[in-house]
Order: C-alpha cells, then sequence, then structure tokens
C-alpha cells in the first residue's frame, strides 16, 4: 500500500516524476547502508521487539507526512528529509520477519513456509495496492498514507504477540559484529552471488515502480485506483504461482528456477512499453507476478540452507538489503529517464532484468562446487 500511495501522492501534489523518485529512493537507501548494524542488532536483542518498533515509527512518519501536508506546510525537501529518517529503521522488519521463518518451521517445511511468506507478501500488493488507489482517487493521497500509517500500527501491536525462540548471539561490540556480518555475505559466494543477481533486477524494479504510473496516468489517460488495481493483479498471480512452486522440491535446482524465472519476467516486462491498452498492460502485470513466484521459492530456500543459523539476522539483514539497494537506485534514475523518454526507462528496466539472469549460474555455485569447497575447508581446519 505505501509504495503505491507514497508514488501517486506525490505525483497528485507536485506532479513531479523526478520527486516521486527521490522520495521512493530515500524512503529505502539510506536504512539499507545500515543493515549490518540491523542485522548485528537482531540476533543481539531478537527479532520481534525490533519489528515491532520499526512498525510504529513508519506509522508515525506517514502520519506526519500525511499532517504536514494538510497543513500546506509539506515541501518538498521536508518530505525527502522525512523519508530519509524514517527509512533508517526499515532493515530491522524486513530481514526480522523474514529471519523468523527458519527458525520458526522445520528445514523439510522451509519450500512451504517460504510459499506462504512470498504469497503473503504478494498478497499485500493483491489488497494493499488496489486499496491505494481507490483511496487517493476517492479521498485524496494523505488519506491513502493514514490508512497505510494505520496497518502498520496494527501490525506492530500483532507482533507484540510472537515469541522469538532463537538464542541471541553476540560475539563482541554491536559494531564489530556487524562488521564480522558483511564480511560474512561479501565473502559467500553463494550470498554474494544472490546479492548481484537480485541487486541488478531491483534497478529494473524500481524503475518499473515510478514509469508505470506514469505510463497508466499519462500516456494511457487512467485513474489512480487504475495503477492500483494492476499492482493487486500482479500481487494476485503472484500468490497463485507461490503456492504451486512451494509444494515443489528445490533442492539443487534453485540457480535453474531463478534463471527461467527472471527470463520469463523480463518477457512480461517486455510487453509494456509495446502495450497499445491498458489491457495488454494488465496481461503483462500478470505474468509478472506470475514467473516471480519461483524465484521467490528458490532464493529463500537458497539462503536458508546455506547461511549459518547463528548469524540469520546479521546475514539476512545485509542480504536482502544488498538485494534491494537497486530499487532505490532504479526509482531514482527512473525520473531522468522518464525526462528522456519513458518507452526508454520501460526498456532499461527490461535489460538490466536480463542482465540479472547472468549472476545465478556464473556466479552461485551448484551443489557439487559447494561440496568441493567444504571438502577442502574441512582439511584446512584439520591441518591446522
Amino acid at each position: 500500500m505505501l509504495s503505491v500511495a507514497l508514488v501517486l501522492f506525490v505525483l497528485s501534489r507536485y506532479q513531479s516524476p523526478q520527486l516521486a523518485g527521490a522520495a521512493t529512493s530515500l524512503l529505502l537507501l539510506p536504512g539499507l547502508l545500515l543493515s549490518p548494524i540491523a542485522g548485528a542488532l537482531l540476533d543481539r536483542y531478537g527479532r520481534a521487539r525490533l519489528v515491532t518498533l520499526d512498525y510504529l515509527i513508519a506509522a508515525a512518519t506517514l502520519i506526519l507526512i500525511a499532517g504536514l501536508s494538510a497543513r500546506h506546510a509539506l515541501s518538498a525537501p521536508v518530505l525527502l528529509a522525512i523519508c530519509g529518517v524514517a527509512s533508517l529503521t526499515g532493515p530491522l522488519s524486513a530481514a526480522g520477519a523474514r529471519s523468523l521463518f527458519p527458525i520458526l518451521v522445520p528445514s523439510h517445511l522451509w519450500e512451504r513456509a517460504n510459499a506462504f511468506d512470498s504469497s503473503s507478501h504478494v498478497l499485500s500488493h493483491l489488497i494493499g495496492a488496489p486499496l491505494a488507489g481507490v483511496l487517493v482517487a476517492l479521498a485524496g493521497g494523505e488519506w491513502a498514507l493514514v490508512a497505510a500509517a494505520a496497518l502498520f500500527a496494527a501490525a506492530g501491536i500483532a507482533m507484540l504477540s510472537v515469541r522469538d525462540p532463537g538464542s541471541r548471539h553476540a560475539d563482541s561490540h554491536v559494531l564489530a559484529d556487524a562488521w564480522r556480518g558483511l564480511l560474512y555475505v561479501v565473502r559467500d559466494r553463494t550470498i554474494g552471488g544472490i546479492a548481484l543477481t537480485l541487486s541488478m533486477w531491483s534497478v529494473g524494479w524500481g524503475c518499473m515502480v515510478i514509469t508505470v504510473p506514469v505510463l497508466v496516468l499519462g500516456q494511457l489517460h487512467q485513474g489512480a485506483a487504475t495503477v492500483g488495481y494492476l499492482w493487486g493483479l500482479m500481487g494476485a498471480a503472484g500468490v497463485v504461482s507461490a503456492l504451486i512452486t512451494g509444494r515443489m522440491r528445490t533442492a539443487g535446482r534453485e540457480r535453474q528456477l531463478m534463471v527461467v524465472s527472471i527470463l520469463l519476467v523480463a518477457a512480461g516486462m517486455a510487453a509494456i512499453p509495446l502495450a497499445p491498452t491498458i489491457g495488454v498492460v494488465a496481461i503483462a502485470m500478470a505474468a509478472i507476478g506470475f514467473f516471480n513466484g519461483p524465484f521467490d521459492i528458490a532464493l529463500f530456500t537458497l539462503r536458508q540452507r546455506r547461511t549459518d543459523p547463528a548469524r540469520f539476522g546479521r546475514v539476512f539483514a545485509v542480504s536482502m538489503s544488498l538485494n534491494t539497494i537497486g530499487s532505490p537506485i532504479g526509482s531514482a534514475l527512473a525520473g531522468p529517464l522518464i525526462a528522456w523518454s519513458l518507452e526508454g526507462a520501460l526498456w532499461v528496466a527490461v535489460a538490466l532484468s536480463v542482465l540479472a539472469a547472468v549472476f545465478p549460474i556464473l556466479v552461485i555455485p551448484g551443489e557439487g562446487g559447494l561440496a568441493v569447497k567444504q571438502s577442502r575447508g574441512k582439511q584446512g581446519d584439520e591441518t591446522a
């Protein structure tokens, strides 16, 4: 709901795709840069309470933006400053919630748990995105942000009942723990390969977040509600795909699933700049959501299998931030690209997605290569 409401709010109030891209970027980027510290805090103090903290901060931030806007006191620099400060705690909820799944669920059910995780994420698009679009169309962007704030507050209250059974791990000072977590991610070929793949792919996704609303509102002459319906349609297709993929055993096939999924999503993206009508855009968005499902399940399961459970918080926080760091970059680039050419901006997103498909096979080791690496590591330990 937030991703759609914020873009539509900025476009309706300021009529500036460039400012919409900058605000969306700042809502993510500063927090991503602090993700190693967030991960160390998650491993040190537990996940559920820190997730709650971020949800409540998000709720307060959205109410502040809506209130200042209603009083006509929200200048563009103030909006950007609020988004930047609010992003600082973002990795606490993103990594904290996702790292709870492999702790709460036995490993032989990880595919199904990840399908539930992924489908609940895309279900939020199915409900939240259309709701945001309708609220912006009927009541204005401020009320859409207030509604999103209420949901964040409700989620924070709900998280108070979650019991985190994971043990606390604190090797030394929190900054030292954060540094070790960062080194672990950088040196691990699997986690690093996932980061390379998703950071490149997410630049394209970040560009899509801005370009699709501009296309729908500008060239296709549709309303804000239609933007929400399109993202909701993508979410609905993603729910179906995630539930189907969750019943598959992905062990040993994760890299292949990731590559095929990326290329099929890129094909769906390629239909959007060629679309003559809103119906074609809708079909393309549904295809993108459906083909993205196998990628999510394969990625989540591969990361869980190849991460030390004692470092789930640190590794997941850094990994997820590296994975998504391209999204704010893509959103920021979308504004200048749209000023040059809207179709060109969409084709850039397609090209970056295709490029991302190279990394799973090129960088991430297969099961055989990983076994050789682990065997050599054990031999080195025995020699030492």
